[in-house]
């Protein structure tokens, strides 16, 4: 019986303490999903002025041409990222948060912690890179 009491506490300190490492991850995903966000819509309303700007100068309309793409470019990478955010965070809702998506194993921590909405181990995001995914 004492085992048992004993197992128990460890599996239960083992639990709050991922419980406690998933807050932190959480925290990590919304803050990252506000900047994001928040660049999103700053990242809009320039392209908009920059279609508001009159201008009748060759040179000056393909400037502005060339800043709108590359702000949309811009958009649309951050739109993707909020994406994987999103999934993330669904992630943690599900308890699935943290672990490959394909092969199922742990993600490294080093990884999780320098790209949180990680959705795969390394070797399988490279697989998956190269299209073999």
């Amino acid at each position: 019986m004492t085992v048992l009491n004993t197992a128990d506490k460890a599996h239960r300190e083992t639990a709050a303490m991922d419980k406690k490492r998933l807050e932190y991850y959480k925290k990590k995903l919304q803050t990252k999903r506000e900047e994001l966000a928040r660049s999103i819509a700053r990242t809009e309303e320039e392209g908009r002025s920059a279609d508001d700007d009159p201008t009748v100068d060759l040179a000056d309309k393909a400037a502005n041409s060339y800043t709108k793409e590359f702000l949309f470019g811009q958009n649309n990478t951050d739109r993707t990222t909020l994406q994987q955010i999103d999934d993330a965070l669904s992630r943690i809702r599900t308890n699935t948060f943290g672990t490959c998506m394909n092969c199922e194993t742990e993600l490294q921590q080093k990884r999780l912690e320098a790209v949180p909405w990680a959705s795969h181990c390394t070797t399988c995001q490279e697989k998956h890179e190269q299209g073999l995914l």
